[in-house]
């Protein structure tokens, strides 16, 4: 029997929700995402609220908030205390986004649900991880290994492989195969036949436009034409994710025309979230990078976006035509709900969506066809508390503050109770008269306090003590021939301790409070929330425009078919898109595809049967390993037997070995073998789905990769042509593509 695996949604199946999944591997329990809405509603996490306990692992693979939101939240409330993992960029990012939505709902509401200390609290357990980095599990998770590969959705973004007994389950949603101006694509693809794939079906029925045209009528069409019109546009982003593509889309566009329209990037954490991305390079794409190594040019020094993170900066901003990119997407809260109420009845003005709004929030009802004419809106604002209810607070909090001062005072008398019982002075002479001691402070003073400030003040006994003692410390500290022995590691000054210098809350790679978080978190005083409901009038235009960066159906289907998956689990997509592609899955990717649930947990084992055996060192001797990629292989001609333990053990054979027909292994891509022909100087082009190498040798690819049931043996490359000197030339050229067992 194969490695045990079990999947699990607690969220994000046949819907747009956020997503959370628990899969659980030989007993093994991994929370792989731990998403929430922009709506916050606790009733989604109640699947979580049962197993959250349970956790073993949490696997973050996305910075926003559909896939990390409920972080803080699940560790304050709901008991999950298992150590997570995730990318660099993930957990700086997430944690920045994380800060923006506090700080957006506590500035026009009583949010309680999490603080900011609760989400230090949370992104203090992260494990960081790199690209590739294969991480052994300990403990429980033995044999288990762990890597983040690139998805190309978000920076940083990752797909999981979780690796156990040499199977491969892969999570793998939200992937963008294509290159980005700051990502590289996904290398999902480069994935062949895992054991379990779980991916997504969000974007099954999607189609997107060639790039060059999507960007020419963003840029030209619909920014400029309403600029030059006198109008403003206003894009709805995240605060930390795809708006990063958008800057640099937009700033690009400014230096090529000499545009003098500004552009302003409005988030409580704008300034830190640039900071951020700029030493994040080496996470970006491969032309971000070159160009950095060759000129030391960072694609986020920023010319033409301006940084703010106070809309009083906005407000105070020279009149004209504006682009303005405000968090939230959702315009459920934040700078781009309070911008979109001022500018929507304005007709030259514009809302630019690009990227689908949340179910049940105002971007998702203004996204409607047709759009609505009119919605209503609540307008929200803290003003500071006057008058008598001010003094009502006051009065409140010094209520509040002596009930604290008595259960303080109860709680030290207690412990000076435990500290002096009953028989605690009886034989010892060093034992001072408490009850004398006590009576004479009583004359003494007016409290009854003094003898317990005088004794305990500056330290507290152990409640083992007999009575109060100042502690004594023996010294045993070792010596040697050099002197005090000392361990180094006690001087070294720790990342983690840098780090959170660095990220005090809200706070820029200075360690720089950004003025909007500081104003929020700085300002004390008593305050409210005061609410007004609004009908606003739209009268602006409003746009959506896909810039989403995740693959499109049509692609989706071919790398699913290219990676041809054992089993297949899709989650997260309406239930239209889901059993839309889990019926073309089933026809030509694999027989055995689920779309499980909320709480329904499905068993997805591996049919295959694996043995665990033991090399003999014999045998090892006379084997010549090949490297292929990460791993290197091998042809062996062994007997099976035993150790002394019981153990299966391969052993050389006693006879000679029985000849075997050449095995050739590897994956051969056309596209990649093309290039590697014309280095060699043949002429070659593709003509009629084969590759026409020279005048006259062709070659094919026959038979179906993706066949039900994974038959990977049916797919033959087929050299063409006369028996001449560039047929054996190619053939020679095409061999040395594979490794010959």
């Amino acid at each position: 029997m194969g490695t045990s695996v079990q999947v699990t949604p607690l969220c994000g199946v046949y819907n747009e929700n956020p997503l959370s999944y628990l899969v659980s591997i030989d007993g093994f329990n991994f929370l792989i995402d731990c998403g929430w809405n922009d709506h916050f509603d606790p009733s989604l996490l109640q699947p979580l609220s049962r197993v959250a306990s349970t956790i073993d692992a949490v696997l973050l693979s996305h910075s926003d908030t559909l896939h990390l939101g409920a972080l803080p939240y699940a560790m304050k409330q709901l008991g999950l205390l298992a150590p997570v993992y995730s990318t660099e960029p993930v957990y700086r990012l997430g944690l920045l986004t994380m800060y923006d939505h506090y700080l957006s709902r506590k500035a026009v509401s009583e949010f309680d649900l999490f603080t900011l200390d609760d989400i230090d609290s949370a992104f203090q357990n992260v494990t960081r991880l790199t690209y590739f980095q294969n991480h052994h599990l300990s403990g429980k998770g033995e044999g288990i290994v762990i890597a983040p590969h690139v998805a190309g959705h978000l920076l940083g973004g990752t797909i999981w492989k979780i690796t156990k007994d040499g199977e491969d389950v892969v999570y793998a949603v939200d992937f963008n195969h294509r290159k980005e101006r700051h990502l590289n694509g996904t290398v999902l693809e480069s994935f062949v036949r895992p054991a379990v794939l779980i991916t997504d079906a969000y974007n099954a029925l999607s189609n997107q436009p060639p790039r060059q045209q999507r960007d020419k009528e963003f840029l030209e069409k619909t920014i400029l034409k309403t600029l030059e019109a006198g109008g403003n546009v206003l894009l709805p982003v995240d605060s930390a994710g795809r708006v990063l593509e958008l800057i640099l889309i937009m700033e690009q566009f400014w230096a090529q025309r000499l545009l003098n329209y500004p552009i302003f990037f409005l988030t409580y954490v704008a300034s830190s979230t640039i900071d951020y991305v700029k030493s994040f390079l080496e996470w970006m794409s491969d032309s971000i990078a070159k160009s950095f190594e060759t000129s030391r040019d960072n694609a986020f020094l920023l010319k033409h976006v301006t940084l703010l993170v106070n809309k009083s900066e906005l407000d105070n901003a020279p009149n004209g035509p504006k682009v303005v990119l405000a968090s939230m997407a959702s315009l459920e809260a934040g700078f781009s709900h309070d911008i979109f109420v001022e500018w929507a009845a304005d007709a030259k003005s514009q809302v630019l969506f690009t990227e689908r709004g949340q179910f049940g929030t105002l971007a998702r009802m203004l996204q409607a066809d047709p759009p609505p004419k009119a919605v209503k809106v609540t307008m929200s604002r803290r003003v500071p508390l006057v008058g008598d209810e001010l003094i009502a607070y006051e009065e409140e909090q010094k209520q509040l503050k002596r009930e604290e001062e008595l259960k303080a005072s109860m709680i030290k008398e207690e412990e000076l109770k435990a500290s002096h019982g009953p028989d605690s002075n009886t034989g010892d002479p060093m034992v001072t008269d408490a009850s004398n001691t006590l009576a004479s402070v009583e004359v003494a003073g007016s409290h009854g306090t003094g003898y317990r400030d005088i004794l305990i003040d500056g330290f507290v006994p152990p409640p083992t003590s007999v009575a109060p003692m100042f502690p004594f410390y023996e010294n045993t500290t070792e010596w040697d021939d050099f002197g005090e022995v000392i361990n180094p590691d006690d001087y070294v000054i720790k990342d983690d301790d840098m780090d959170q210098a660095a990220m005090h809350v809200g706070g820029d790679i200075d360690g720089k409070l950004d003025e909007g978080c500081a104003s929020l978190i700085l300002d004390t005083k008593p305050s409210k929330v005061v609410s007004n409901e609004l009908t606003v009038q739209v009268k602006c235009s409003l746009i959506y425009m896909d810039y989403e960066g995740r693959s499109d159906g049509r692609s989706i289907k071919s790398i699913l078919a290219h990676v041809a998956p054992l089993k297949l689990v899709l989650v997260h997509g309406s239930a239209e898109s889901t059993e839309h592609l889990k019926q073309h899955c089933l026809k030509h990717v694999c027989p055995q595809v689920y779309a499980p649930q909320i709480e329904e947990t499905i068993d997805v084992t591996s049919d295959l049967c694996a043995y665990k055996v033991q090399l003999s060192e014999k045998l090892m001797s006379n084997v010549l390993f090949k490297k292929l990629g990460d791993y290197e292989i091998a042809w062996v001609d062994a007997e099976v037997g035993r150790t002394e333990s019981g153990m299966l053990s391969l052993l050389p054979i006693t006879t000679s070995a029985p000849p075997h027909k050449s095995v050739l292994v590897g994956d051969l891509r056309m596209a990649d073998f093309k290039q590697f022909l014309a280095s060699k100087g043949v002429q070659v082009e593709f003509a009629g789905g084969a590759l026409r190498c020279g005048e006259y040798v062709t070659l094919r690819k026959v038979g179906n990769v993706s066949q039900k049931g994974g038959g990977s043996g049916t797919q033959q490359i087929v050299i063409e042509g006369p028996l001449c000197e560039d047929y054996y030339k190619i053939r020679e050229y095409l061999y040395s593509q594979f490794y010959l067992l």
